[in-house]
């Protein structure tokens, strides 16, 4: 076990002697014995903190310390407002949005909260007086990375969005005891660690005993005939597992709202089993404890293997199950019976992994309040609204009828009766076309029999939408299209967004503090006033200051790798990034293919007059994605060979940044000037990162996918960099023949490269590990279609090149990225989902 980190150690330091004196008239921080303060202030709050909940004073504490009781008395000024917004709520009977998602990659807390209840400026000065610096605290502070990705990002932005607009809003998830696992790099391979983010605990929390639900799995179904001749169903025998509630609350900017975000954390029914602890056997006392509680012990199981697979579904089951008992709780406080239950409540599945909400919906409905079919399926699918996140079929989800038959047999059940009868409507509609219906079923025949949760989730909901206009066209005319055809006023776009208070207003002081010097404040609620910075484009002052705030976003960053790897950055050069998460279609490889070109071109002509870059990687594979990881090993090798030639020198660098979270993100994207939104045409659904860069004045170089098409519409195609086949290019490449070894052979600085990777010139002490790769690409179908598109690619970095050493006209095209950038809040997004899909209205929270 590794030693306690003392007092006073390098990661966590005592405070260094305040050179500062306390203001004249005001009270220490710190109170002398005795001393009872005038006022309750911010600075009061934190003594108390520190020596009641703490139990620190001026001799002992710790960085962690400070950081602990700052958030413990910020979280305590919020709580009067999240009383009010809850009890505000109730007291209308509004209709509340609930938020259901597997996922919410968080973050850190504090910046974002000082920012939204306006307390940044005085708890800088507070610490300040005890001797640290606010930014100190920041870096204490774990990342809250309960989501792997984008899906969980969003759902983070979503919250913040609702608060700020006011929204009666709920999210619910689990609180993983382990996030996304901590990423280490041994050899260039990636090694993963448990993620112990709550081994300081979590001062934004509060644990809600008396929202205890019993969650059931297992056991069997009964069938009796009640008094009225009607078939009822029990769900008898189960092995139990207790939900217990955390929450945290979720401040809007500048108003009095606060909502919640409740995760479930699984107990055991029993702590113990005294027979087999008296008889000595104290493993078995306690293996029921530990099985149940595994439940939410880790983000995402490897699901490779059936044990992980079995977890996954019960994680899934646990969270809804605890999350419905817990909503239809709080209605019933206002409401005798169901008969308004979509008028007060909208819920919201984040993708398909809460999609057995509605089967249990249906069983509640049905078994516990004696509902007749028809009267249950109008209320569910009146309630339920399904996001649908992917364009691969081979992401929707889908479970074996096997493994729902053990662990979920009356939901089974449900769907068995869910789909006969949605396949009898679909049947008549389409004339009895076996296709169609087979693929419109939510049973997928074969073996094994498996359940669709894609075409549950669309079937039991009464909206559908994509992220993007792309990814929405996608889903009616391809991967949807014949429930789109049945039922075309489901289908609705909401093209994704992020929150600038977060992306820009925290991440990137230095730009967000010169954007409001120009134009006010109101971007931060009303991203579209960026439009206001578009006349200042040309005025040289204000290109030197933005200049000069893209060079200390880079200096940060330089400083913060410098100081963990051993290399050095040429400030000058492009820093040109691609951070997400690890997948083939996100195309991580066709970038790096670039980098080994510009190896060579250098190798090639050392004097050379090249523009200077810095290649910056950074993101996780899934535990079980052998080629992602090999990616991974491959970047770090070829960055081995790159970073240590003495030709090359600082006219090119390349780093796999290890353990991406979004604190990282919130150094590299802000320092960034060129943005890689590389996805082949067709297989991202929105993207957000794209997004964050785009705001923070990055140039996007990227394929017509995803959300960039909307971008490109923004920013005009004089300030993006497209190349690449578009989806319908590659749905005809794919159906003529596409052949890459024949672009292997023609294009002879693409057939250089990738030999280079087959015969290991990047790996001579493990020969032929790359293989792989090379047979992927060349002899394997190359999927994700990087040989068709290396050629424009590589060209179109050469504009980049060209369009760079134009400084003048670089920095315009920056500032007309962010002041085009309106359209991507997550406050847009979240308004037309309340207007168009939820029918919710924002509520105003008055504080007597």
């Amino acid at each position: 076990m590794a030693a306690p980190i003392e007092a006073g150690s390098k990661s966590n330091p005592r405070p260094r002697k305040s050179k500062a004196t306390t203001k004249a008239g005001a009270k220490s921080v710190f109170f002398t014995d005795g001393q009872d303060p005038d006022s309750y202030s911010l600075a009061n709050q934190f003594a108390e903190n520190m020596e009641f909940r703490l139990a620190k004073d001026r001799s002992n504490y710790r960085l962690n310390d400070a950081y602990s009781a700052l958030a413990l008395s910020i979280r305590d000024r919020m709580i009067r407002k999240w009383l009010r917004t809850q009890r505000t709520y109730l007291e209308k009977d509004v209709k509340k949005v609930y938020y259901l998602s597997l996922e919410f990659l968080m973050g850190r807390l504090l910046s974002n909260t000082l920012i939204n209840l306006q307390y940044d400026k005085e708890c800088q000065d507070i610490m300040e007086e005890i001797g640290f610096d606010l930014n100190q605290l920041r870096e204490v502070e774990k990342d809250m990375g309960l989501g792997n990705g984008g899906l969980g990002r969003l759902a983070s932005c979503f919250l913040d969005s609702m608060a700020t607009c006011e929204l009666p809003a709920f999210g619910y998830g689990i609180r993983y005891e382990y996030g996304i696992f901590d990423q280490d790099i041994e050899n260039g391979y990636q090694v993963e660690h448990p993620d112990n983010w709550l081994s300081y605990g979590n001062p934004w929390e509060i644990m809600r005993p008396e929202l205890t639900y019993r969650v059931r799995f297992g056991g069997n179904v009964i069938t009796d005939i009640d008094v009225r001749g009607k078939l009822r169903f029990a769900w008898k025998n189960t092995d139990d597992v207790l939900a217990v509630a955390y929450d945290i609350p979720i401040p809007g900017y500048k108003n009095n709202t606060v909502n919640n975000l409740r995760l479930w954390q699984a107990k055991s029914t029993q702590d113990f089993n005294f027979e087999y602890f008296n008889k000595g056997n104290y493993l078995k006392a306690v293996e029921d404890k530990n099985l149940s509680e595994t439940i939410s012990k880790v983000l995402y199981p490897n699901d490779n293997v059936d044990p992980g697979k079995i977890l996954r579904l019960q994680q899934q089951f646990f969270f809804i199950s605890a999350t419905l008992q817990d909503i239809i709780h709080h209605y019933k406080l206002k409401h005798a019976d169901f008969a308004k239950f979509p008028e007060k409540v909208a819920i919201q599945l984040n993708d398909t992994h809460p999609s057995l909400a509605i089967p249990e919906l249906m069983r509640i409905l049905l078994d516990e309040e004696q509902m007749e079919w028809e009267e249950a399926w109008d209320i569910t699918r009146k309630t339920f609204a399904y996001t649908n996140h992917t364009v691969l079929s081979e992401a929707l989800e889908k479970w074996s009828v096997t493994l729902f038959e053990q662990m979920l047999p009356r939901h089974l059940n449900i769907i068995y009766e869910i789909n006969h009868r949605f396949v009898e409507k679909a049947r008549e509609f389409y004339n009895n076309d076996h296709r169609k219906i087979a693929a419109m079923s939510i049973i997928e025949e074969g073996e094994p029999k498996r359940i669709r949760m894609a075409n549950l989730a669309i079937i039991g909901s009464h909206s559908v939408n994509g992220v993007a206009a792309l990814h929405t066209h996608l889903l009616k005319t391809d991967l949807f299209n014949d429930f789109y055809r049945f039922e075309p006023e489901k289908f609705n776009n909401k093209t994704n967004g992020i929150t600038q208070r977060r992306w820009l207003r925290e991440a990137n002081p230095g730009l967000s503090n010169l954007v409001t010097s120009k134009i006010g404040d109101g971007w931060v609620t009303d991203l579209y006033k960026l439009k206001g910075l578009e006349k200042y484009k040309n005025d040289p002052k204000f290109q030197s200051d933005w200049w000069a705030a893209k060079q200390g976003c880079k200096k940060r960053l330089i400083d913060y790798i410098e100081s963990r790897y051993d290399v050095k950055i040429n400030p000058d050069s492009i820093f040109d990034s691609q951070v997400k998460r690890f997948h083939e279609y996100k195309r991580q490889l066709l970038t790096l293919l670039h980098v080994i070109t510009m190896y060579n071109n250098i190798k090639d002509n050392p004097n050379g007059d090249f523009v200077p870059r810095t290649v910056l990687f950074a993101g996780k594979a899934a535990p079980g994605y052998a080629f992602a990881k090999l990616v991974i090993k491959l970047i770090n090798s070829v960055a081995d060979v790159v970073n240590n030639d003495p030709d090359v020198g600082d006219k090119l660098k390349l780093l796999f940044l290890k353990n991406y979270s979004v604190s990282l993100s919130e150094k590299i994207i802000p320092a960034s000037d060129l943005s890689e939104q590389v996805s082949t045409a067709g297989f991202e659904a929105s993207g957000t990162g794209n997004m964050k860069y785009q705001l923070n004045g990055a140039l996007t170089i990227g394929t017509m996918d995803g959300a960039n098409v909307e971008i490109r519409e923004e920013v005009g195609d004089d300030n993006i960099f497209i190349f690449g086949l578009e989806t319908d290019d590659v749905v005809e490449l794919k159906n003529t023949g596409y052949d890459p070894y024949q672009y292997y052979q023609e294009n002879k600085d693409l057939k250089r490269v990738l030999d280079m990777i087959l015969f290991s010139f990047f790996n001579k002490d493990e020969p032929g590990i790359f293989k792989p790769i090379f047979d992927a690409l060349v002899h394997q179908g190359d999927r994700y279609c990087l040989l068709a598109d290396y050629a424009s690619y590589v060209e179109t970095q050469r504009k980049v090149d060209v369009a760079f050493r134009d400084r003048t006209s670089w920095i315009e095209k920056s500032i007309l990225n962010t002041a085009r950038c309106g359209k991507f809040s997550s406050d847009r997004t979240i308004m037309e989902y309340a207007r168009e899909i939820w029918n919710v209205e924002p509520v105003k929270v008055d504080i007597d």
